[in-house]
């Protein structure tokens, strides 16, 4: 009965969790504005990304290595344990709301000096004993709802970890195999520069023998052909280096590449302008945001898990058993044995040390909340920056365009 009432008791007061309640941070009001750079024919405002954005690229295989990356990429697989570890810690959190039971037992067959028994008495006897305890905190102060806020907001955190990492290693896939098809290109520019020069070579050589051409035609010819041939390895150098990084962000070994992908001389094209949506909704996906509003709220539950070490903390603890001289009597009525009651531990004469611990989860959540307006503000210049830079390289690549026409 008295521990109905103390259930009933938790509960109706559950409402006065000791500790500051959460509040999400409010984002800057320039995040709902347009971004400075996405006035230029290269993007579309209006429209939101796709999760899947690399497919505005239209590479089918492209998308395989996408797949096979966010599959076996070892970075992946280690953010993935690690939220599977901080879900682990908000089951243990979420336990403590139910009673904690312990089975205990013991039998043992004990023989003691004639000095320490009287005359007449056994000296060697059995004690048995074997019991069930249940032990249930009850939550006056919110200690342990503040903990599970806290756990569940590092779960939370850890899982926003884990799309972040997915982000950075499809943008380091998509940008391997990238490079790897700019410079297969670059490698069959150089060496048909090479071939043509090759040829060109023989003509002069030709034409030194002929005696229509000088010989120092031909050292400069040759010269420059040798120059050309020169600056293809490190060009292959480079194409091999994208293609090892391709195998190793998709979990592959360098030499379980398949030999089409080696061979890939088409770099990526975009046939759409690219979607980019406002600042606004660029915080709302970003997965370190998340991450790092998960953590402020975090932090936040702690300052109330540390403040109810202010206060008592009551539990209920009960035990039933046995305990006799023998197995046979381990089950008698004589051997019966039963406990009850509350239980209240208070750290008051540590008050000290309690309120320097509600400090410094005060500062951490402080650390927070600037982690949090740090992390918006760098994913709002990260985008700007990119922007910008995705502009210029627009008109550089229009300018070039014009003057190639131009010169033909």
């Amino acid at each position: 009965m008295g521990l109905a009432l103390a259930l009933a008791a938790s509960t109706a007061i559950a409402a006065c969790a000791v500790g500051p309640n959460y509040v999400a941070p409010q984002t800057p009001a320039a995040a709902g504005e347009p971004f400075i750079g996405g006035g230029f024919a290269g993007v579309n405002p209006a429209a939101q990304p796709d999760g899947e954005w690399w497919k505005l690229y239209d590479d089918p295989t492209l998308n395989g290595f996408v797949a096979d990356a966010l599959a076996h990429n070892t970075d992946i697989r280690i953010a993935v344990a690690n939220l599977e570890k901080a879900r682990a810690g908000l089951g243990v959190a979420r336990s403590n709301l139910l009673p904690q039971t312990s089975v205990d037992g013991y039998a043992n067959d004990q023989h003691v000096p004639s000095w320490q028994v009287l005359p007449g008495a056994p000296r060697q006897y059995w004690s048995v004993d074997a019991g069930l305890s249940m032990a249930y905190e009850v939550d006056l102060f919110g200690r342990v709802r503040r903990n599970i806020e806290a756990a569940r907001g590092d779960a939370q955190a850890a899982a926003a970890d884990a799309d972040a990492v997915r982000v950075e290693v499809v943008a380091d896939t998509v940008r391997a195999y990238a490079d790897a098809g700019a410079a297969a290109q670059q490698v069959a520019v150089a060496e048909q520069t090479v071939s043509l020069l090759d040829k060109s070579v023989r003509v002069t050589a030709d034409r030194v023998e002929a005696g229509r051409s000088e010989k120092l035609d031909l050292i400069r010819i040759t010269a420059l052909r040798d120059q050309r041939q020169a600056a293809v390895a490190p060009l292959q150098a480079e194409r091999d280096a994208a293609l090892f990084r391709l195998a190793t962000l998709t979990g592959r070994a360098p030499h379980d590449l398949p030999a089409a992908v080696q061979a890939e001389t088409a770099p990526l094209r975009l046939g759409q302008p690219i979607p980019i949506g406002d600042g606004r909704a660029l915080i709302a996906r970003r997965p370190d945001v998340r991450a790092a509003e998960r953590r402020l709220a975090a932090d936040t539950a702690r300052i109330g898990v540390a403040t109810a070490d202010l206060y008592p903390r009551i539990s209920l603890g009960g035990s039933i058993g046995s305990t006799s001289a023998g197995l046979a009597d381990a089950f008698g009525p004589g051997a019966f044995r039963w406990l009850a009651g509350p239980l209240i531990s208070w750290d008051f004469p540590n008050i000290a040390a309690t309120r320097a611990r509600i400090a410094a989860a005060g500062a951490d959540a402080d650390a927070a909340l600037a982690g949090f307006d740090g992390t918006v503000l760098t994913a709002l210049q990260e985008t700007e920056t990119a922007l910008s830079a995705y502009a210029h390289e627009v008109d550089r690549r229009q300018a070039l365009l014009a003057a190639r026409d131009e010169a033909e």
